[in-house]
This record gives C-alpha cells, sequence and structure tokens, in this order.
C-alpha cells in the first residue's frame, strides 16, 4: 500500500525556520519525483518544490526560491523541506507528493501532475 506521512509542520514567528519532512511506504521513493504542494484557505493547491529522481533537477516555485531547500532524507525513502524566513503567506497546509515527470525526467510540479498525496500537514507563520 502506497503511503505518504508529512510531519514537521507548526506555528512559527515570521522570519523563523521549519522542517518538514515526508516518509513513504509501500514503494521505493528514490524511484520517483517527488515534491512539496501547499494549499491556503480559498487559494488552489500549488507547487512549491519538487525534485526528479537524480538530486539535481530540484524546481522552487519563484515565491520560495532562496529560502526553501528539498532534498531526500539521510533516513531511508524520506524527503525533506527546509523552510527558512517564513514569512505569513507562506501559511498553507504542506503535503507531499509522488509526481509525474517530463521525457527529460524534469519533475512536473503542478498539483493536477500529482500521482500519491499524503495528509498534509498546517503550517501557520503568525507573530
Amino acid at each position: 500500500q502506497v503511503q505518504l506521512v508529512e510531519s514537521g509542520g507548526g506555528l512559527v514567528q515570521p522570519g523563523g525556520s521549519l522542517r518538514l519532512s515526508c516518509a513513504a511506504s509501500g514503494f521505493t521513493l528514490g524511484y520517483y519525483a517527488i515534491g512539496w504542494f501547499r494549499q491556503a484557505p480559498g487559494k488552489e493547491r500549488e507547487g512549491v518544490s519538487c525534485m526528479g529522481s537524480s538530486d539535481d533537477s530540484a524546481y522552487y516555485s519563484d515565491s520560495v526560491k532562496g529560502r526553501f531547500t528539498i532534498s531526500r532524507g539521510t533516513a531511508k525513502n524520506t524527503v525533506s523541506l527546509q523552510m527558512n524566513s517564513l514569512k505569513p503567506e507562506d501559511t498553507a497546509i504542506y503535503y507531499c507528493a509522488v509526481t509525474r515527470t517530463s521525457s527529460h525526467n524534469v519533475p512536473l510540479c503542478t498539483a493536477t501532475m500529482a500521482l500519491a498525496w499524503g495528509q498534509g500537514t498546517q503550517v501557520t507563520v503568525s507573530s
């Protein structure tokens, strides 16, 4: 059974940091493109950061570039999202997902391209 479980969300002040983790089971995560998506109230789910099965093909949305870093975890079958310099507009439910890739193995970081989702973890940035 394919399962993705996120952890690490919480309440943080503006300028603070959080590290989200996603643990996969039922399949080998390293064979697939994986990504982090988020959905704020009243907004569509958007791709935040994705990476292909090879670590050098990472994508970041313009809104998080330079602040967030995606990485495959040292623990087997995990992926992390390090979020620094958090802003109130980063407040959302964050989901990890397996996503499709292009013919050149570029991860497709849009919600409609996702194949399997975790249950999400809430991130709230507020003073």
